[in-house]
């Protein structure tokens, strides 16, 4: 089965962690986990213990390097995605090609997948990724 372009994961990238949490533990009844130590500012929203989406803090240096929808830390609040590819250095090779632009070198998350931030040729932006397999 080919799972190429289904949607893998979303976060909400915003300078208002806090604020959010409290709407959407409000209104949905999720919980909301540091991912890893912490250290990255980047919040799991979980449902009975498990992961559903993220929060990524924008405020100062930005996770993992990654800039908001405008290519600037600490910008306007909104809703990023990513869909699964399954070789994803042929994939991003093959939108090049197709004229989308490469944000930034393609980069690994421990524990989570290998990520590519394209710019596709209508200019919107969109996460690559080639997850790590789950048990």
């Amino acid at each position: 089965m080919n799972d190429n372009g289904t949607v893998v994961w979303s976060e909400l990238m915003t300078t208002e962690v806090e604020k959010a949490k409290s709407f959407y533990g409000r209104t949905l009844g999720l919980g909301f986990d540091a991912f890893g130590d912490g250290a990255q500012n980047y919040w799991l929203a979980t449902r009975d213990g498990k992961p559903v989406w993220g929060i990524m803090d924008m405020t100062g240096k930005p996770v993992w390097g990654i800039m908001d929808m405008t290519g600037k830390p600490g910008g306007p609040s909104g809703w990023f995605t990513y869909m699964m590819v399954d070789d994803l250095d042929a994939h991003v090779r093959a939108a090049q090609e197709a004229g989308a632009e490469l944000c930034m070198p393609v980069f690994e998350v421990p524990s989570v997948g290998r990520i590519a931030i394209l710019q596709d040729p209508t200019g919107a932006i969109i996460g690559w990724m080639k997850p790590v397999p789950r048990r």
